[in-house]
């Protein structure tokens, strides 16, 4: 009886351990679009409240896409190139958001604008909590802190000489940095707005403690799916969840067409 070459059982194995998890990927989208039909699913997508909650999803991820980046170049920058006291203090904390569940994330949202600045804040400034910018700012806690990494990974695979080059060609500072390391940074900086914004479609948690999920006002996808689970809907969390998985689709889609792959992050 002929035996198999040790290389090829070697990568067989891997192989199926590792395409286990492919595997139970593919079955459960699989399961999705068998239970449902596409007359259940753009049925489920025409009610008013779902396009509303498609809306506010997209209008809400992109705007807390931008946000993470404003937050993330610098921020990013500074770990990147800068030794600066309290360095690994703030280092531990961007992680914080990480490794906590979503959901403590909310409730600490939450207090934070019950203490008397936050209600201070709501009173003279605008209202946050169950309004449609506590949906930002929940999917904005989260997000910011993968942006924040990934541009920092990013600063830190550009070489600093040629914006030392710069430097000595008689740029400031600033200059160097936006007409040298910005550009070299571009595909850092795709991966980190796309990376913010897939991270906030899936939020729930912390949105639904500080935000509720308010038809017509702070429902976005994500509870759209909790409350017709709730309801045993199924059929419309089946049509939702597909949409969700369509979206992030394309989004990968995009980034790989952008040619963030070779990031390391995407």
């Amino acid at each position: 009886m002929r035996r198999l070459p040790a290389d090829l059982v070697y990568y067989l194995c891997l192989a199926i351990l590792g395409g286990s998890y492919v595997a139970l990927i593919v079955a459960m989208v699989v399961a999705d679009l068998f239970y449902t039909t596409p007359d259940h699913l753009l049925s489920a997508l025409a009610e008013p409240k779902i396009q509303y909650s498609i809306k506010l999803t997209l209008i809400s991820c992109s705007v807390t896409a931008i946000l993470s980046l404003w937050v993330a170049v610098p921020m990013g920058y500074l770990l990147a190139r800068t030794e600066f006291w309290g360095k690994t203090v703030v280092d531990t904390i961007l992680d914080v958001p990480i490794v906590l569940p979503p959901i403590v994330l909310g409730l600490s949202l939450l207090i934070l604008f019950g203490t008397p600045p936050g209600q201070w804040f709501q009173d003279y400034i605008f209202e946050v909590r169950y309004q449609v910018p506590s949906v930002i700012l929940a999917q904005f806690s989260v997000s910011a802190a993968f942006a924040v990494r990934t541009m920092r990974v990013t600063f830190e695979q550009i070489s600093p000489r040629t914006e030392q080059v710069a430097l000595t060609l008689g740029c400031t500072r600033a200059q160097a940095f936006w007409r040298v390391v910005m550009p070299e940074a571009r595909r850092g900086l795709l991966t980190a707005g796309t990376l913010a914004w897939a991270r906030s479609l899936g939020e729930f948690g912390p949105i639904m403690l500080f935000s509720g999920a308010t038809p017509m006002r702070t429902e976005v996808l994500s509870t759209t799916v909790w409350l017709a689970f709730n309801i045993s809907n199924l059929e419309g969390a089946i049509a939702v969840s597909l949409f969700m998985i369509a979206i992030a689709v394309v989004v990968l889609v995009l980034t790989r067409s952008l040619g963030l792959r070779g990031t390391g992050i995407v």
